[in-house]
């Protein structure tokens, strides 16, 4: 059973168009991911959803129920914002228990929802105090308790730890996905950060100027991208690409001689054929994927990363094409050096003149 559905939907702004014919599906209980940079209109499609922003066209469905046309109160969803939006003078059991009262529920059930919501989010403890006396990320748990409370069909979450501090989004990130594995509830989630995308999802859709650019499984999208711009905004580090143009190969194979790397080329893996000779072509290669070599692409190291367990090379052409590296369990120091870079053809993705993906 569907959760949420859009069929072609569209909205406009007097004559500027930000969501273009729009259509996707959110399974009942699945978690679904709106990512994109910003203006790419993932928060108007979001409040499309809830009702707080009216469809200039198609229809939107909430199980299996069209509610295009409906009241944001009736259409049973609960909202998520970026700031907390608390009441600063009740404390987190009067605010977590305010719609309940609004909607003039018994006593007994209010105490009932209100002390299971703050079971479920561990704010037992904190339902005497006020706002004033929480940390951040627990007046986040509060206007999430509030959202539980509704009991909604659907949960929208706008950017909700954008607030946080490095810190407390890492520890509130992993508090949503227990919740949604507790709950079981559909829920849809709106960032900017790939990261909490990748790590929060069912379901990723990616925007780019009002359109879907694709949806799939978050492992899906970073293995097999459809262009250029889900293969660079999914994945930190982004891939790294390297411009040039076809020439020869075999075997399903087809080489690329790379415009900014001292006439380096590198292979590629290509299931549909190799295109003509000179067709110009973008190298997409994750930095896991790349491999200090003793030949390949000719570059120098700028920087190195060290991170631990983990260090990133930052390494430029001879013609300025930035290249990153990721190294695990080597701890030779590289900087300043001048190195060679090659890739495996299976990791090597092909991508045309516009972007979009040559498989």
């Amino acid at each position: 059973m569907s959760g949420v559905t859009l069929h072609n939907v569209r909205k406009s702004f007097g004559a500027v168009e930000v969501i273009k014919d729009v259509s996707l599906e959110i399974g009942k209980g699945e978690f679904g991911v709106f990512v994109g940079p910003s203006g790419c209109g993932k928060s108007t499609l979001l409040r499309m959803i809830a009702g707080l922003e009216e469809t200039s066209s198609g229809s939107i469905g909430i199980e299996e129920r069209d509610v295009t046309r409906v009241e944001p109160a009736e259409r049973g969803v609960a909202m998520v914002f970026q700031s907390y939006a608390l009441y600063p003078h009740l404390t987190v059991f009067e605010n977590m228990a305010f719609s309940l009262r609004l909607a003039r529920a018994a006593k007994s059930k209010v105490q009932e929802m209100v002390a299971e919501a703050a079971r479920i989010l561990q704010l037992e403890d904190h339902l005497h105090k006020k706002p004033s006396q929480l940390s951040g990320g627990q007046r986040q748990r509060v206007a999430i308790g509030r959202a539980i409370v509704r009991q909604p069909k659907v949960f929208l979450f706008d950017e909700p730890l954008s607030n946080l501090d490095a810190e407390l989004r890492v520890q509130m990130r992993l508090e949503l996905a227990r919740l949604h594995k507790r709950i079981g509830a559909t829920m849809i989630y709106v960032t900017h950060d790939q990261v909490e995308a990748m790590t929060l999802a069912d379901k990723i859709f990616v925007l780019r100027d009002g359109v879907v650019q694709q949806a799939g499984r978050p492992i899906e999208l970073y293995d097999d991208p459809d262009n250029r711009f889900v293969g660079g905004f999914i994945g930190s580090p982004a891939m790294n690409f390297l411009p040039g143009h076809a020439a020869g190969a075999g075997d399903g194979r087809v080489g690329i001689s790379l415009t900014n790397a001292g006439g380096a080329a590198i292979e590629a893996q290509l299931a549909g054929g190799r295109p003509p000779h000179g067709t110009e072509l973008t190298a997409g290669i994750r930095p896991e994927h790349i491999e200090v070599s003793g030949e390949g692409i000719p570059v120098q190291v700028e920087m190195v990363e060290d991170l631990g367990g983990v260090s990133y090379l930052h390494t430029r052409t001879q013609d300025g094409t930035e290249i990153v590296v990721e190294r695990r369990g080597t701890r030779d120091n590289l900087d300043g050096a001048s190195i060679h870079l090659g890739a495996r053809p299976e990791h090597v993705l092909v991508f045309d003149r516009g972007g979009q993906r040559l498989r």
